[in-house]
């Protein structure tokens, strides 16, 4: 599937569903907002409707009261038409209270109570004093009825402000759940995304890397998105590109050497049989030249010799063996085997630091540490001092090299890595150097994927070694 799809789509297919589900979640929490507050606007209109019918239902029995006892005293009909319209208007609160939840008792027993107050105001005019003072009576019943509905009332607006509370807690419950699922899986979406991409990408930079420290032989294969695919097709073609160009070059020095090699034994051959006089007596003159051409030719085929011994060396570079290795002990055991050498000029060698396991080329490494305790063994003056420091960093391996030596030349320092060159301080009665130990070093180093650097703080020389990828393998 990823094959078809490139690293942006599926950025913007990850951002998508991520949004869609934070957006999903905002909708909802939008919605359940909406419906609790109509559901408490509806819940605060019916507590105010009940509390006002309980309080005109309260209001209409004292007009009720009023009415109709003036009316049994006074007889006035007009008083008594008052009375049946306050009592019609308490029927109409009565039948609504009804509808909201007050007890069917208690409606019955208000309207019975209003049936007999209406009984008792029909009569004979002899017996009114009577009558009202059952009246009175009734209607102190009938008060005790309002009272015991306006109390259901507020038991009912209670209850119907619990209920509103409980479905608030419900809802926030729900709502809390949905939220945190949204965020849980919005996470877990980039989590998957994000490890889907990133892994492509770590394939890349170890193909990256693998093309920076020279491993040519390990075949790179991106898989991923396409475009991503693409880039790894790219980095194989570099390898394949690199790998036959290598091969070009080191085919190259092979036919070159072995072209130069067999006239320049063919000159050697010449010079000594003139040396020998087979051609004839030589002048003294004519011996010096011949002298002068046989050391030459030596030269060159010592030249010729470290051409090839670097070539070697540089096509070795790409091919390490790493293994676990105690860099302290490696160390000492090179040290141990230039004994007679340091011990020859009475140096001392001292080794400090503490033991580091490292993922290195055991072989290759011991080559690079001989090398430089050989150069500092070479320039270091009699009963001088070397110091080899061995030190681990955050994520790095450093090893320094400190000879007390007449140090790099200045102009020299650009160049001491350069292959076959020889700076212009050697020491005196010394054997003249191929110049190919330090240029071995940086091949070396640079296969591993460290550097190696001079460092001008002298008088002696002091070399650098870190090896920054020497805790990820």
């Amino acid at each position: 599937m990823l094959k078809h799809v490139s690293f942006r789509q599926l950025l913007v297919v990850a951002f998508l569903l991520i949004a869609a589900l934070l957006a999903a979640a905002s909708l909802r929490a939008l919605f359940t907002l909406e419906q609790l507050t109509l559901q408490s606007r509806e819940s605060a209109d019916r507590a105010l409707d009940l509390s006002a019918a309980a309080q005109s239902l309260t209001e209409r029995s004292v007009a009720m009261e009023r009415t109709a006892r003036q009316s049994l005293v006074l007889g006035d009909r007009l008083l008594r038409r008052r009375f049946d319209e306050a009592a019609a208007e308490a029927r109409a609160v009565l039948a609504r209270l009804a509808t909201q939840g007050v007890p069917a008792a208690q409606v019955a027993d208000w309207r019975q109570r209003l049936e007999a107050i209406t009984a008792l105001l029909d009569g004979a005019p002899d017996t009114a004093f009577d009558r009202d003072r059952q009246v009175a009576l009734e209607f102190r019943e009938l008060d005790g009825v309002n009272a015991a509905i306006a109390q259901q009332v507020r038991q009912a607006i209670a209850a119907q402000n619990r209920s509103l509370l409980d479905t608030l807690e419900t809802r926030r419950r729900q709502l809390t759940q949905q939220v945190i699922g949204a965020i849980g899986l919005s996470v877990m979406l980039a989590l998957a995304f994000g490890i889907l991409l990133t892994r492509p990408l770590r394939r890349l930079e170890k193909a990256i890397i693998g093309l920076g420290e020279n491993r040519l032989d390990e075949a790179i294969a991106i898989d991923g998105p396409a475009d991503l695919q693409l880039v790894g097709q790219r980095l194989e073609w570099l390898r394949l590109r690199l790998v036959e160009l290598d091969a070009d070059k080191s085919r190259f020095l092979r036919h070159v050497s072995h072209e130069l090699k067999t006239p320049l034994a063919s000159l050697r051959e010449g010079v000594s049989l003139l040396e020998d006089g087979v051609a004839g007596e030589l002048s003294n003159n004519q011996r010096e030249i011949a002298k002068i051409l046989r050391h030459n030719t030596g030269l060159l085929q010592g030249q010729i010799e470290d051409l090839l011994r670097f070539n070697a060396a540089a096509f070795e570079a790409r091919q390490l063996r790493r293994e676990k290795t105690d860099l302290l002990q490696l160390i000492s055991e090179q040290v141990q085997a230039q004994q007679l050498q340091w011990r020859a000029r009475e140096l001392q060698v001292g080794i400090e630091g503490k033991a580091v396991q490292a993922e290195v080329d055991r072989d290759k490494l011991g080559t690079v540490i001989a090398n430089l305790l050989s150069n500092a063994i070479r320039y270091s003056p009699p009963q001088g001092r070397i110091r080899i420091r061995l030190s681990r960093l955050a994520e790095a391996v450093r090893i320094d090299v400190i000879d007390e030596g007449a140090g790099i030349a200045f102009e020299d320092r650009t160049r001491v890595f350069e292959p076959f060159y020889r700076g212009a301080q050697q020491p005196p009665q010394a054997v003249r150097g191929s110049g190919i130990g330090l240029s071995i070093v940086q091949e070396y180093i640079a296969a591993h994927g460290g550097q190696v650097q001079l460092l001008p703080d002298g008088p002696g020389a002091h070399f650098r070694i870190e090896l920054p990828h020497a805790f990820k393998r």
